[in-house]
């Protein structure tokens, strides 16, 4: 079941198969319903959560009571609150199952002993980390910078299999318009 992470994790640092069995000592492997919360705003973010299999959403609400979808995450990739996580304060987000989920847990209780034991983890989180810096900071320049058709275009070509796994509503959220502009935009490529 955690043949994925360690393949992923092999991408980065080395991990032999030994410490591969100590690394599954600190995982739990969940399994989430459509719709079911990893998350919930006001709760405390306890783990890292790696997606073995299905689709994620990180949200907000908004002040009009909107959700603001602000990240997905599907196989291969990981996802939390790192500020609730790291600062052990309420959460102000929600992560929710898009679809049925498998996810393997890293729960922050345990990642300090599983860093002692194998310390490569840690240049393999920070590396992690950084790769999801990086888009966030692009993310951040596409909606500042592009039309909502040029957004459109960019994360369709981009993530070709978000646009078929994802609800236009929550696709629209994330980048950063209503449904029914998508659904002009989306008229418009057809035509």
């Amino acid at each position: 079941m955690l043949s994925s992470l360690i393949t992923h994790i092999r991408r980065f640092v080395p991990l032999s198969d030994e410490e591969a069995a100590t690394l599954e000592q600190f995982i739990e492997v969940r399994e989430l319903k459509k719709k079911a919360f990893l998350l919930k705003e006001k709760q405390v973010c306890t783990a890292n959560y790696f997606i073995i299999r299905g689709c994620c959403r990180s949200y907000f609400m908004t002040e009009k009571e909107t959700e603001q979808v602000h990240l997905f995450a599907i196989e291969d990739w990981w996802i939390t609150d790192y500020h609730s996580l790291e600062g052990r304060t309420p959460s102000q987000f929600f992560i929710q199952a898009v679809e049925p989920v498998t996810v393997a847990v890293l729960p922050r209780a345990v990642q300090d002993e599983l860093f002692r034991q194998l310390p490569q983890l840690e240049k393999y989180f920070r590396i992690v980390l950084e790769k999801a810096l990086a888009a966030a900071h692009l993310r951040v320049k596409y909606i500042f910078s592009q039309s909502g058709e040029e957004r459109y275009e960019h994360f369709s070509t981009s993530f070709p299999d978000f646009v078929q796994r994802v609800p236009q509503y929550m696709l629209a959220s994330y980048l950063g318009f209503t449904p029914e502009f998508l659904s002009k935009i989306r008229a418009k490529r057809i035509s």
